[in-house]
């Protein structure tokens, strides 16, 4: 079994800002589809679960970066899982650059869940050992539930569309880095970059539904900022985030 998979990434035009570096959902987006293709390789792919009605599902995330890649640069994504506890699937990611030098570091989060049901499985559900990497994790932290001590404020509303949603028909996880980045104005991005991020998935949102995006500012860390979603309809919270910016 391949412990560790290893891809290479040619930043495209339609991966990168205004400013000609990758976004922070489509570095994500990088993460999402390597756990994916990673999990095909160890044989625990999205169509072998199927089998069993059963779908992984992303329930927290964090991400550190020392740079972001600009346009038609080369980077190196290496990504590799943790022996699962009762109920998760820890699974790290590091990104290189050309010259090797580590740019982004992350740890992710995944459940499995029933398809139908929606309710959390064990992970013993899949009958499969995880092969040993014998790495160090990428960033060493716990991935906690996420308390936003501070005033929030209501920034926009958004209802999920047809364009947000992935295979499971609910809001794609990458796509709630574009719902977070999006609280914040053109003009604060030319001036602000997000150094670290994360991201507590909480309850699933599906098409049709209008999300409350909230933002606020830690009163004793100016450079600590909160951004959490409420579903409009039933009041539940959908996400919360927790994030460093640091000035350009």
């Amino acid at each position: 079994m391949e412990a560790v998979y290893r891809k290479k990434h040619t930043v495209q035009v339609s991966d990168v800002d205004f400013s000609r570096k990758l976004k922070l959902s489509t570095m994500f987006v990088y993460f999402q589809d390597m756990a994916t293709e990673h999990a095909e390789r160890l044989g625990v792919g999205r169509d072998i679960l199927q089998n069993d009605n059963l779908i992984w599902v992303l329930t927290s995330a964090r991400a550190d970066i020392e740079r972001y890649p600009v346009w038609n640069e080369n980077i190196f994504i290496e990504t590799w899982p943790l022996k699962p506890d009762k109920v998760n699937f820890e699974r790290d990611f590091l990104v290189h650059d050309e010259n090797n030098d580590i740019i982004a570091r992350a740890v992710t989060n995944w459940v499995i869940i029933d398809i139908n049901s929606r309710k959390l499985k064990r992970s013993k559900a899949i009958n499969s050992e995880f092969p040993d990497a014998g790495r160090e994790r990428s960033i060493d932290c716990s991935l906690g539930r996420i308390n936003a001590n501070v005033n929030m404020s209501e920034a926009y509303r958004k209802t999920v569309g047809y364009s947000d949603i992935d295979m499971n028909e609910h809001l794609n996880n990458s796509k709630y880095l574009d719902y977070i980045m999006d609280c914040f104005s053109v003009e604060d991005h030319k001036n602000y970059f997000t150094k670290s991020i994360e991201v507590n998935y909480i309850h699933e949102a599906l098409p049709g539904d209008t999300i409350i995006l909230k933002k606020g500012i830690d009163e004793e860390d100016g450079s600590i900022v909160y951004v959490e979603g409420i579903n409009d309809g039933n009041s539940l919270t959908v996400f919360k985030s927790r994030f460093k910016v640091q000035e350009k």
